[in-house]
């Protein structure tokens, strides 16, 4: 029965799967940047992680991201400069 106080237990089923859309709007394009970068995908669940996500973030940030390093070792490696 409708209870006029809580409403009907599809508010919570439809709440659930937006929330299940929105985890997936966010986790994909996270692991795509995460992947580009050089770093295990597996790293864009730190997205979901309240302090962490904030923390991986600068440390990204401002650090040499693994394909900058490839990069730079591929034109040492062809004698091309680097910069």
């Amino acid at each position: 029965m409708y209870d006029r106080y809580y409403g009907s237990h599809y508010g919570g089923v439809f709440a659930c799967l937006v929330f299940i859309g929105l985890v997936v709007l966010l986790f994909y394009p996270f692991w795509r940047v995460v992947s580009k970068a050089g770093y295990p995908g597996i790293m864009s669940l730190l997205l979901f992680v309240p302090v962490v996500n904030f923390i991986f973030l600068w440390v990204a940030a401002l650090s040499e991201w693994p394909i900058e390093r490839q990069i730079r070792e591929l034109k040492a490696r062809a004698g091309m400069p680097t910069g």
